[in-house]
């Protein structure tokens, strides 16, 4: 697949078969991920893989966070145990990290580079015959959710990367042309 029609055929998948993700399929995409574009060298992206018990545990996070919005304990209960098992039966998941850097402008970088290398990645599994959903949000500062992951200090999870391969594939999205959204300058 050209890089081209990876990128508007590309969707974010939500629901995914049973085949299992090899850990070469994982390392094959890491190895596109580092080859996006950071400024001065400094590959600040850190990547987790996530065993199912890691998953878990991060559904279990996220999974208490949703249940803080509902009244009944019951249910509340209920919301924690199913976002847990969604998370454990998924195929693969990644946490990625940045390295904090004290220079607000390496960190500004840094994170762009981060963002281009979840692009190649999510690029890379499509082109592979595999959909990916990437997950951003308030999870990624949790302390139970950095522990369970094992995140250090001086890291920040930016995005967590469901993978699989995709159960169906979504329509696209309506966009609206590059044109609209353009301005030539002289």
């Amino acid at each position: 697949m050209d890089v081209l029609t990876a990128i508007t055929t590309r969707r974010s998948i939500k629901a995914y078969t049973d085949r299992p993700v090899s850990d070469e399929e994982v390392r094959s995409l890491l190895a596109a991920a580092v080859q996006a574009p950071n400024h001065r060298m400094t590959e600040p992206w850190r990547f987790y893989v996530m065993g199912a018990e890691a998953r878990a545990g991060f559904g279990r996070a996220l999974g208490h966070r949703k249940a803080k919005r509902v009244d009944e304990p019951d249910a509340a209960e209920a919301v924690v145990a199913k976002v847990e098992a969604s998370h454990r039966e998924l195929p693969a998941m990644l946490a990625v990290a940045v390295v904090l850097d004290e220079n607000p402008e390496i960190l500004s970088e840094d994170v762009a580079a981060t963002w281009m290398g979840i692009q190649n990645l999510c690029l890379a599994a499509h082109a592979s015959g595999l959909g990916t959903h990437v997950k951003t949000g308030a999870i990624m500062d949790d302390p139970a959710a950095r522990a369970v992951v094992g995140i250090p200090e001086g890291e920040r999870i930016i995005a967590t990367v469901s993978l699989g391969e995709p159960a169906a594939m979504p329509n696209p999205k309506s966009r609206r042309d590059a044109e609209e959204l353009t301005r030539w300058v002289d």
